[in-house]
């Protein structure tokens, strides 16, 4: 009998949306129909997102890649030769060989879309676990003082250093400690988490037990939003396999340690995002900011010790401690190690995951992996960081894309989502947009942001509608002022970052009605 062919079609929530389910179903159909045995694995988006439904088939080449794949096209490309990995218009060559693959330093995304993300036997295969057994081998302080000589940053937008947290958390005494994953990924154009989530689970299930060894938890909680569905059954699916397996529970691995996890899903309030107003949903209360201090290291959730990280910064772990600290140190820049997991969205051609040490020009991520804009027109403004983040001019996006440069130039790199816009953007209804966002997501609980984000679309709308344009500019500048320095949170205090970025690079947009 002819061996089976290993043929890949992702899973992933944006592969599904383009009808990767679909194209699935249709392969299992025509394969029966030429009498050709198939094995098909549902995996996670490689992260090319205009190739999707992306179908990889397994070839003494390499696997093969053929995408975007509409299901009506299946039985052409079957009868082309796509199960033997013949060329065809849709044919992208062998996938690994891509620029755009061949070119990034994945890390945190080295199993994403090359594995079955709930498959113990292939996480296994491709390292899995060498960075838990290592740290089950060193004491906690070790484990500790790894993460924080790596220099790890936080991923989710502040860019804390992890180890210090870490430290502060292993150092605060108490018999119950938490270990929690922020995954309410709710910036515009980021997509990372759930990429990591639905394409390898188990590296977030790693890291964050690495956590409990490394603070003495014994008690974690994923904390992901009402809108990532997919990603929610994955995760749960991944953590009853991770307890069959003896990676989670009592005895993890045979150690003694102890840890186990449980998925909890957000209402779709953007201020959860924030750790503190997290803690207080977790805890099935209004997601509302605390003041700080204490901080969660100290007084996190129920009052207990708590490590609050990101997603990413999670996923970034597991290889730190496989690896060594040296090894990821060597890769970046200045105070900004290791990679980032940048996702290019908005007006652009070849939009998707680019995964790459700290240092890489914006513009060259831009136009050289990210091909300019989907409209073929100029770009005008990027926005990085999310609807709080700095609109930057064409003419800045020489920028290196790590955290102090972005600083410098009164911007700031986030959770590293990169926002494109073309010439015909009308950027003081940008500038709108944050304070309206500001608006409908504020917790309520600090009059700068609550009151402050409502007058400041009033302002805007009096300046664009010519009354009094300098008399409410100044206006406008003066309540920036009191709501980056009033705010309890960077809800508001960062709010103005954008509609500042937009007056100050696009006066025009505002006065030229």
């Amino acid at each position: 009998m002819t061996a089976p062919v290993t043929v890949y079609v992702p899973r992933d929530s944006a592969a599904l949306s383009v009808g990767a389910d679909q194209v699935a179903k249709e392969l299992e159909r025509a394969a029966a129909r030429v009498g050709r045995p198939i094995r098909l694995i549902r995996n996670g988006s490689r992260g090319m997102l205009w190739l999707e439904p992306l179908v990889e088939v397994v070839t003494e080449r390499g696997r093969v890649g053929y995408g975007p794949v509409e299901s009506s096209r299946v039985g052409d490309l079957v009868a082309a030769g796509l199960f033997d990995g013949a060329d065809h218009d849709l044919c992208q060559g062998v996938v690994d060989q891509l620029p755009w693959l061949r070119e990034q330093t994945r890390l945190c995304f080295a199993r994403v879309g090359v594995t079955d993300p709930l498959s113990p036997e292939d996480y296994l295969a491709h390292g899995g676990l060498l960075g838990l057994r290592r740290a089950l081998e060193l004491p906690a302080a070790d484990v500790v003082a790894e993460v924080t000589e790596s220099g790890l940053r936080g991923r989710g937008g502040a860019g804390f250093p992890a180890g210090i947290k870490w430290k502060t958390v292993a150092d605060t005494p108490g018999p119950l400690k938490f270990v929690c994953c922020n995954a309410d990924e709710g910036d515009s154009g980021t997509f990372a988490d759930r990429m990591l989530m639905e394409g390898d689970p188990f590296t977030l299930i790693e890291g964050m037990t690495i956590a409990a060894r490394a603070v003495g938890a014994q008690e974690g909680y994923i904390y992901i939003r009402s809108e990532y569905p997919d990603a929610v059954r994955t995760m749960r699916r991944a953590i009853d396999v991770a307890r069959a397996e003896g990676w989670l529970g009592a005895d993890i691995l045979g150690s003694g340690l102890r840890f186990d996890l449980f998925v909890r899903v957000g209402a779709g309030a953007y201020i959860c995002g924030e750790e503190t107003a997290m803690l207080e949903s977790l805890e099935g209360k209004r997601g509302m900011v605390r003041a700080k201090p204490p901080i969660p290291a100290i007084t996190g959730l129920f009052g207990k010790p708590t490590v609050v990280n990101n997603v990413l910064t999670l996923a970034s772990v597991p290889a730190i401690l496989a690896d060594g600290a040296a090894a990821y140190r060597d890769l970046g820049v200045e105070r900004s190690r290791g990679t980032q997991v940048f996702q290019l969205a908005g007006n652009i051609a070849r939009g998707g995951i680019f995964e790459t040490a700290f240092g890489m020009n914006l513009r060259e991520l831009i136009h050289r992996y990210g091909g300019g804009t989907l409209s073929g027109r100029p770009v005008r403004a990027v926005q990085v960081g999310g609807p709080l983040g700095a609109y930057l001019p064409e003419s800045g996006l020489d920028l290196p894309l790590e955290y102090e440069a972005f600083v410098a130039a009164g911007a700031m790199l986030g959770h590293g989502g990169i926002v494109v816009f073309d010439d015909t953007v009308d950027m003081a209804a940008m500038a709108r947009f944050a304070m309206e966002f500001c608006a409908e997501e504020s917790c309520g609980k600090c009059t700068p942001c609550r009151v402050g984000a409502v007058r400041g679309v009033e302002v805007i709308d009096r300046i664009v509608a010519g009354q009094d344009p300098d008399g409410n500019l100044a206006l406008l500048n003066d309540l920036c002022e009191l709501m980056t320095e009033g705010s309890l949170c960077a809800m508001g205090g960062l709010t103005p970052m954008p509609v500042r970025s937009a007056l100050l690079h696009f006066p025009d947009d505002f006065t030229a009605r």
